[in-house]
């Protein structure tokens, strides 16, 4: 799965790119760029996927993506009941944003070093997630050197927080071609309008013309996941999101996310979320 290179088109003004996204979709691919990328998604059902990690996304979720790591937004679109609409703020701005040396000055120091943690990508948590939140949405209605200074100081609230994680594993080395944007995307999308169904490996591999074996290796190799672990963590995240958000039977919730049976759907769930569907369900009983 090598991930499209994208082009982005930066302000002339202040530098920063600034896009709202809202919708039924994200409009996204499994993609890189050069940029840095600062996110906040106010309102979806869906999953993101950054480096080698796919986690289902959740309100509020602000993530810090760095230069050429391969990225995805997906709402689920195929979830019962319908998708909810989409609701995505995100601002681009490149390495060399201010200039040639910026983050060589002594004041940049621990921005320097955050940046270079963001090749992993970044989850900004805990109060410094409301303190990002609330300077992000000052960015869409702010220009010039307002807005300079605003993302100047998300970058510095984040490198100073002790509640900001890495995501992607350290070991994660994909290998980036801009040429393949045809595969990854027909994979992707087969797999996420198919979960309630059985995905086979030779379906998948006959999407991008390879053998069975060469796509398992082409696929770990991209995304540093096994295709059966990809389709299980897509079903697993949709199936949190049921149990959390409607009154479906679990065996009904099982089913309807591609799950053969109860059983393996228990076993699968509780390998991933350490604990047994109905007790993640109590969690949200109010």
């Amino acid at each position: 799965m090598k991930p499209a290179y994208e082009k982005l088109a930066a302000s002339t003004e202040d530098g920063v790119n600034c896009n709202i996204v809202q919708g039924k979709t994200f409009g996204c691919v499994w993609h890189f760029h050069p940029e840095y990328e600062i996110t906040l998604t106010r309102k979806a059902r869906g999953h993101r996927m950054v480096g080698d990690n796919l986690t289902s996304l959740e309100p509020g979720d602000i993530v810090l993506v760095g230069s050429n790591l391969p990225h995805d937004w997906q709402n689920d679109e195929g979830a019962p009941g319908g998708p909810q609409e989409v609701d995505h703020l995100c601002i681009h701005f490149a390495p060399d944003w201010l200039g040639r040396g910026w983050l060589d000055l002594p004041a940049m120091q621990q921005v320097r070093k955050m940046l270079a943690r963001a090749a992993l990508g970044i989850r900004v948590e805990g109060a410094t997630r409301d303190e990002v939140e609330a300077l992000m949405l000052r960015i869409p209605e702010e220009h010039g050197l307002p807005r300079v200074v605003t993302v100047l100081s998300i970058l510095q609230k984040i490198a100073v927080s002790s509640t900001c994680h890495t995501i992607a594993s350290r070991g994660f080395a994909p290998e980036l071609d801009p040429e393949d944007e045809l595969r990854v995307n027909k994979v992707a999308q087969y797999i996420q309008g198919h979960l309630d169904e059985t995905i086979y490996l030779e379906s998948l591999a006959e999407l991008v013309h390879l053998s069975p074996g060469a796509f398992s290796r082409f696929f770990k190799a991209r995304t540093g996941k096994t295709v059966p672990s990809f389709i299980n963590e897509l079903r697993i995240g949709r199936a949190c999101r049921l149990l959390a958000e409607t009154d479906f039977a679990i065996t009904e919730i099982a089913f309807s996310c591609g799950f053969p049976n109860l059983a393996n759907f228990n076993r699968q769930f509780l390998r991933r979320k350490n604990m047994p569907p109905r007790d993640w369900r109590r969690q949200f009983a109010g």
